[in-house]
């Protein structure tokens, strides 16, 4: 089902064949007044400046960085300005080409006005978009559920599948390396530690099994204790772990319970009842707190440092509540690692250099305007999202609309600037991150939308369908960039490895597929 593009509308006709506007700039524009301000520390660099009342953004970038000293080694830049207007409470207006264009043409500020322009540094890598499917490897018996990049190692990716087993492939030959044998149902979850030594797998057997992820071998016997199906892992964040401990993995299931295990000793050390529906998604955030989401509409947040106490029982949702993601989430699963890692180099660093670098890459993330701040956004049946921060207060922070079916899933992009939503309305939803404005929607898929994956630099986005394809798309134009057909039947499962280089994608056809550029 390869989706084609409809013909032109008789109101798109006759818009292409009005008179256009040259986007020229006024050659009599005078010069403005402006500031640069960190959007992450909240600091001013270099004082005020007069510049052209035209100046593009790459002429800004450049500026900013002869101001910061990085010339050699410049460092992209987006940026966006500060309305500090009456009733728009700082609002942030994006620059998408030059100052002129964006601000003063709309009427935003005057050539008088002094304005403040808050940059962010963009990923300083780029991801090209996957373009064709290099392999579909067989060797699950049965529908493909989950599929996840090791963090340490993009040459690396785990499977579960309806046949009781996951598996270990080898991206780089294109063959399996090991099957996980052990569980006697479908594995519905699979999650790296952030230490990338450790696989952990849910299934509806009841049971969380461990395996060492470079041998496949199980890492002693499974941890039991759920009395229903366990439906989501997360694992803890690797600053939080002391050195010489490994990070404990936490556990939510259809009991209503979320379970956290110490992977050492595997024994359940924390037992956290509280909702009275089964618990559909877990994560542990980098705050030492772990969310879970419910069937009984709530959200709670439950502080591990506290021996699990639940401090915040977020209610607003109408209806089940599917999903969750914190703003942090990726930094988190990719712990000390980057997209330079490979096998050799993850082991030259040591366990101290690991946590340093995990804890850096964290706040990197998590600090806004100088301020550690967690944003979670919940999905539910009841077609709607909500953001909220949890650690400021239990009201949300806005209510975001517009599907008209189930929200399925939801994530943050990496750099915690984008949140993205697909639904079963066919459609992906882009949302601000940050204040929860809605940006704009990808259109394209012909069948519910199961998951979504993001590029490590937060400029693309992949989905995957119930149409049988798999979909890049480019955040910023919120344009299709490639469409990717291949897989025989539904594809539930996608993931994009941290170097960027591959998608791995899984589905009822029972085939891994690879995609490369």
């Amino acid at each position: 089902m390869a989706t084609v593009v409809p013909p032109p509308s008789k109101k798109q006709k006759r818009e292409a064949q009005k008179v256009r506007e040259l986007e020229l700039v006024p050659a009599d524009l005078p010069n403005v007044l402006i500031k640069f301000q960190a959007s992450d520390t909240g600091e001013s660099v270099g004082g005020s400046m007069r510049v052209p009342g035209g100046i593009s953004e790459k002429q800004l970038e450049e500026l900013l960085n002869q101001l910061n000293g990085e010339n050699d080694d410049p460092v992209p830049y987006t940026f966006a300005l500060l309305d500090t207007s009456e009733g728009a409470d700082g609002k942030l207006v994006d620059i998408k080409d030059n100052l002129w264009a964006s601000v003063l043409k709309p009427g935003i500020k005057t050539t008088e006005d002094f304005m403040t322009l808050v940059y962010t540094p963009r990923a300083v890598f780029k991801v090209r978009p996957v373009t064709r499917s290099s392999v579909a490897i067989a060797g699950h018996g049965s529908t493909i559920l989950c599929c996840l990049f090791a963090p340490n190692d993009s040459g690396r990716m785990c499977s579960g599948a309806g046949d009781s087993t996951a598996r270990i492939w080898d991206c780089d030959t294109q063959t399996p390396m090991h099957t996980l044998a052990g569980h006697t149902n479908w594995v519905l979850c699979v999650a790296y530690s952030p230490c990338g030594t450790m696989i952990a797998t849910g299934s509806m057997d009841n049971t969380v099994r461990l395996w060492d992820a470079l041998l496949g071998k199980p890492l002693g016997s499974p941890l039991v204790g759920h009395t229903k199906w366990v439906s989501s892992l997360t694992w803890e964040p690797l600053h939080l772990v002391a050195v010489g401990e490994r990070p404990r993995v936490a556990s939510g299931s259809k009991d209503g319970t979320v379970k956290v295990w110490d992977t050492t000793s595997r024994v359940c050390t924390l037992s956290m009842s509280g909702h009275t529906n089964s618990v559909s998604c877990v994560r542990w955030s980098g705050s030492n707190l772990v969310y879970s989401a419910s069937h009984d509409k709530t959200i709670k947040a439950w502080d591990i440092s506290a021996r699990g106490k639940c401090i915040q029982t977020l209610k607003s949702h109408a209806h089940w509540v599917n999903h969750l993601t914190i703003s942090t989430d990726y930094v988190l699963r990719r712990g000390g690692f980057d997209h330079s890692s490979t096998r050799s180099s993850a082991k030259k660093l040591s366990p101290e250099e690991l946590r340093a670098k995990a804890l850096q890459n964290y706040e990197k993330v998590a600090r806004v305007n100088g301020v550690v701040s967690e944003r979670l956004v919940t999905a539910s049946d009841d077609f709607t999202m909500y953001l909220w921060e949890p650690l400021k207060s239990s009201k949300p922070v806005c209510r975001m609309t517009g599907h008209q079916k189930l929200v399925n899933h939801v994530s943050f992009s990496p750099d915690g600037r984008y949140v993205v939503l697909s639904s079963f309305d066919n459609s992906i939803k882009v949302w601000d991150g940050l204040r929860g404005t809605f940006i704009g929607t990808l259109r394209g898929h012909v069948a519910p939308v199961y998951q979504t994956a993001w590029s490590a630099d937060s400029r693309l986005l992949v989905s995957c369908s119930k149409d049988t394809t798999l979909k890049v798309w480019d955040i910023r134009t919120r344009k299709l960039n490639v469409d990717l057909p291949g897989h025989a039947d539904e594809v539930y499962a996608v993931d994009w490895s941290l170097d960027g280089k591959r998608v791995a994608s899984g589905g009822k056809d029972k085939m891994i597929r690879l995609w490369a550029h």
